[in-house]
């Protein structure tokens, strides 16, 4: 069953994931809840706080199930059915400002009528960066991993996962991008051409490679100088962050209308954030350069 195999995988990703973080960081350990649903499922949260390279990280598996509630049966405009949803979802806010931010999501979906049939599966997922400085050589890192992986996947199109990454994961109410994107993919059914152990491949080998495309950039930038000037930047732009997340992220919407865990769904929030009022960069600056790259998409690779 896809479903099984796809969730043995993510339990051994989070093993790995969480492994690499902090050996990377030195310092701080993942602390893990298990957590139930009272509907169905549940799943394993781990975080970091604290750490010498990492303020706060997320890494969460989940599988959750049983009948679809009503807002969301609205949402994916069906009537009464059952759904099992399953995914490792993570977001990693380090100290250093010259460090960027990274988020990740790889999950699946499945639907059923009562009699237990699947009537609707597909796959979802994507990666995506969003620095505080911009160095253009991490970008274009970033995005080549993610280009490589798409290229060995006939399922997979780079370009147009890319595009889909820049639309989704814009604050359209401030016309300014989050981060420099990534891929975003989601409704990845089978179809005439392709099975959903074609998604799935696609899906695990994009997921074993986020360390590939971001463990790099941490490396070469943790121990970079940076002054309280270049930090109050930092969590000013952690703002935006948190506005995307609580205003037009469909993750954390599913997550709050489906009853899960509060402190999970919000694990992604970083710790120390600031709203300045109308708040300029000065003309020139580096702060000025990454907000011109945020204002239209950028062909990285």
């Amino acid at each position: 069953m896809i479903k099984k195999q796809f969730y043995n995988f993510i339990k051994e990703l989070q093993n790995t994931i969480t492994s690499k973080i902090e050996s990377v960081d030195g310092k701080a350990t993942f602390h893990q809840d298990e957590w139930h649903r009272k509907e169905g499922g549940g799943g394993f949260s781990r975080v970091i706080q604290d750490g010498n390279v990492f303020e706060k990280g997320g890494v969460s598996i989940s599988a959750v199930h049983g009948p679809l509630p009503k807002a969301m049966q609205s949402y994916f405009k069906v009537n009464d059915v059952d759904f099992y949803a399953t995914g490792l979802s993570l977001v990693i806010h380090p100290e250093n400002p010259m460090v960027p931010t990274v988020h990740a999501n790889f999950r699946y979906f499945e639907m059923y009528d009562k009699t237990g049939a699947i009537v609707d599966s597909w796959f979802g997922g994507g990666l995506d960066l969003t620095p505080y400085y911009l160095f253009e050589e991490d970008a274009r890192h970033f995005h080549q991993v993610c280009k490589d992986v798409c290229d060995r996947h006939q399922v997979a199109d780079y370009k147009l996962f890319k595009q889909k990454c820049d639309e989704y994961f814009h604050n359209t109410h401030r016309e300014e991008a989050r981060g420099i994107g990534g891929l975003f993919y989601d409704y990845c059914r089978e179809s005439e051409q392709f099975s959903m152990k074609d998604w799935l491949a696609f899906q695990k080998d994009m997921a074993s490679h986020f360390l590939d495309a971001y463990i790099p950039i941490v490396k070469k930038r943790k121990n970079l100088p940076f002054t309280p000037e270049q930090r109050e930047w930092q969590e000013i732009r952690r703002g935006r962050y948190v506005e995307f997340n609580l205003v037009h992220d469909k993750g954390t919407l599913f997550g709050l209308k489906t009853n899960g865990r509060i402190e999970s769904i919000l694990m992604s929030l970083p710790p120390h954030v600031q709203w300045v009022y109308d708040h300029q960069p000065e003309a020139g600056s580096e702060e000025e350069k990454l907000l011109k790259v945020l204002k239209e998409p950028v062909e990285w690779v």
